[in-house]
């Protein structure tokens, strides 16, 4: 991968995506955004992962954009690498296979647009929070796409006018996180995660991601007739078959098989 400022592990069926640019805190440079999407592009085609972790090294996960590198003209922070923020954003939030982050510690910014577009995101009790682009006279406008549905229009008034630190236990409360842990047990919150997830069969798995992410801003007609036609065509796929066989048999499904529980 670019520069070997990102890396890529697939083990137990779950591709682990790792920021590790600790120098710069993980920022979103040029090197480290080619990297990311280059990672995430190789989990999406490995036939081994069926979900994605996202973590980085070091104290921070992702600072946001690199301020030092777009001083220099490196990027523009949105557009940087082969597609830049937009791109990787969008490879989360359309991945068929769930993505979990897992946040060791602040996130800023661009940083926080990552962890918004991951489906679950647990974080360390003592990770820190803020949009903080007002303050050197940018905003937080590619990021806003998916931060706002979390955030609901008031908050994010608030979070984006000011640019205040909020802590982990306050991202729970508004949805951008799912669980606030202390940092000893970050990987088996992760793990238990990781494990309900991979029970699920792979293309309901993606089916559900559809439902949440499309379903919420349809009118009523249009919401049923979507919702009809998917459960209809998941009734009559081979995975559905096979999940209702092995529950009448009493035996895990193929894609469960050696998962306890």
């Amino acid at each position: 991968m670019s520069e070997e400022l990102v890396h890529l592990e697939v083990t137990g069926g779950v591709a682990t995506v790792t920021l590790d640019s600790p120098a710069n805190r993980n920022a979103l440079s040029r090197a480290l955004m080619t990297g990311l999407e280059e990672s995430l592009d190789a989990a999406l085609a490995d036939d081994r992962a069926r979900l994605i972790v996202l973590t980085g090294t070091g104290p921070v996960f992702c600072s946001g954009a690199d301020l030092k590198e777009l001083g220099t003209g490196g990027g523009s922070g949105q557009g940087a690498g082969p597609g830049g923020l937009v791109t990787i954003i969008k490879r989360i939030w359309y991945s068929p296979k769930p993505v979990i982050a897992r946040v060791g510690g602040p996130a800023r910014a661009g940083g926080i647009g990552l962890v918004a577009a991951c489906d679950i995101a647990v974080s360390v009790e003592g990770a820190t929070f803020a949009f903080s682009e007002v303050r050197i006279g940018v905003i937080p406008a590619i990021i806003s796409v998916v931060i706002l549905p979390k955030l609901g229009p008031t908050k994010g008034m608030e979070l984006f006018l000011t640019g205040e630190t909020f802590d982990a236990g306050e991202a729970v409360r508004l949805g951008l996180l799912n669980a606030a842990v202390p940092a000893d047990q970050l990987d088996e919150s992760i793990g238990r995660y990781a494990s309900s997830i991979l029970k699920g069969a792979p293309g309901a798995l993606a089916g559900c991601k559809r439902l949440v992410h499309e379903v919420p801003g349809m009118a009523l007609d249009a919401a049923f007739a979507l919702t009809s036609g998917l459960s209809a065509a998941y009734f009559a796929s081979e995975e559905a078959r096979e999940g209702m066989a092995a529950f009448v048999e009493k035996r895990p499904p193929r894609w469960a098989e050696g998962r306890d529980g």
